[in-house]
């Protein structure tokens, strides 16, 4: 090798020729938010009040002292009060009931139409479908219960029914948009080779179904019937405006009792129902991670 060649292979940067090409104008780095000015400091303002508040409701929640600001020593006793309440296991296995119930239903629903816009060819209006299946995810909730409240009072007249039905029937409708969008995402990410090579050994639509097409998306519909239990049992404006006599689920027990006061019994539940809420939340997330198929 000349001098001349050695020389030049010295100063050609890292990368080889690839990295060398800066033709057609200078190279603008990639835009990062996290190199921006103030970036870590507001990440750490979110952080700070989105959980400091939480610490400190676990922290009293073991607290001894029925005050829930003045720290007198560590105790159980404000979970074992709160397990043994009647008012709140009552409220607990109503929220339970509607929200299982709730969810069930809807992610049956969610999955029929994840199948109907993602296993047929494109058609004019799906467009139109996609919105009318979100629109709880769009309309202000408030909006979503006032009209849902008025729809159910001209049923109740008309039909003189009532009960628990038309709590369940509401949370079944914002609940399957929550269900549709995992199970939607996991037939997206689904080969469609699995189906095709299915058919191609004469199984029916039906057999292709049952044994290719669900189990590769049962764990879109696991999380998405998680995700609407969670959303179920979280509800609070749409269950205040359409439930009846009795029907307290455990957010409007809750809410009723912090009007009287914030006590360690209080916050015992609370920890429990966020116990709860991570726990489905994590499983949720484990099983909507998984890689294309």
């Amino acid at each position: 090798m000349s001098d001349a060649a050695a020389l030049g292979a010295r100063s050609m940067p890292r990368g080889g020729a690839a990295g060398a090409v800066t033709r057609g104008g200078d190279r603008r780095p990639r835009f990062d938010v996290k190199h921006q000015p103030g970036f870590v400091l507001l990440a750490w303002v979110c952080v700070v009040g989105l959980y400091a508040p939480i610490v400190v409701l676990i922290t009293y929640s073991f607290n001894a002292n029925p005050s829930v600001t003045i720290w007198t020593g560590f105790s159980w006793q404000w979970y074992a009060t709160a397990l043994a309440n009647d008012e709140i296991k009552n409220a607990a296995l109503l929220s339970l009931r509607v929200a299982v119930t709730a969810s069930t239903i809807a992610t049956v629903f969610a999955t029929m139409a994840a199948l109907a816009t993602t296993r047929v060819p494109s058609y004019r209006g799906l467009t139109l479908i996609y919105a009318v299946i979100n629109q709880p995810l769009m309309v202000p909730e408030i909006v979503t219960g006032i009209a849902t409240v008025v729809f159910f009072a001209l049923v109740k007249q008309i039909t003189h029914v009532y009960g628990l039905g038309y709590l369940i029937t509401a949370h079944i409708v914002f609940c399957i948009p929550f269900a549709y969008l995992p199970i939607r995402a996991r037939l997206e990410d689904m080969d469609r080779v699995y189906e095709t090579a299915a058919a191609d050994l004469y199984a029916t639509p039906w057999q292709t179904f049952v044994h290719v097409t669900l189990p590769l998306m049962a764990p879109g519909i696991l999380g998405g019937a998680m995700l609407a239990f969670l959303i179920s049992l979280d509800d609070v404006v749409i269950t205040v405006l359409v439930s009846g006599p009795g029907e307290e689920t455990l957010p409007l027990y809750v809410i009723g009792q912090v009007k009287r006061g914030v006590t360690p019994e209080l916050n015992a539940m609370a920890t429990l129902f966020l116990a709860a809420s991570t726990l489905f939340a994590t499983l949720f997330f484990l099983l909507t991670r998984r890689k294309r198929v």
